[in-house]
Order: structure tokens, then sequence, then C-alpha cells
């Protein structure tokens, strides 16, 4: 995933993997994934749509669901929730 992050969002992109699919006795079935990008963007929503759909072909089809973290971009309690739980790879 680290690898898909890089080529998509640029190599200074940082991957957090959060949510339910870290608590093993939680039955989740999403990926939540947050990237963590140092420089604003202009096209958020295509960021996120490229790296849901690769990470989700590598995965057999699991819905992935992609957080983008940026300077240009609101930052929401979602975003502190990744950070705080979440481990980044």
């Amino acid at each position: 995933m680290r690898q898909l992050a890089l080529q998509i969002a640029g190599n200074q992109a940082r991957v957090w993997v959060f949510g339910s699919r870290l608590n093993d006795s939680a039955l989740g079935g999403d990926l939540d994934l947050m990237l963590e990008l140092p420089e604003p963007v202009d096209n958020p929503a295509l960021i996120a749509a490229k790296m849901s759909a690769q990470v989700s072909r590598v995965m057999s089809g699991r819905k992935v669901d992609v957080l983008l973290n940026a300077p240009n971009l609101m930052h929401l309690p979602i975003h502190d929730i990744a950070i705080k739980e979440g481990i980044m790879l």
C-alpha cells in the first residue's frame, strides 16, 4: 500500500491504516486509509479514488475508504482519530 501511495500521491505521502481493521475482534469489512500529504493537492477526489481502486484490486475487491490530509483541505476530527489510533505504514 505504501508503494501505491507513493506512485499516486508522490514520494512525500505518508499512509495511515485506521479503523475497525486494526481490531482483530471487530468484524469490519472495509479498509480505512489516510494519505497524509505535505503539499496542497489540486484534485483530492481523483487521488482518493485512484488509491481506493488500486488497493481494492490488490485486496481482491475489498472496499477501501481513503481519507486525505493536506494543507489545503479542511481538517476534520476523523483526521485526528486516524493519526491517534492508526498505524503509519
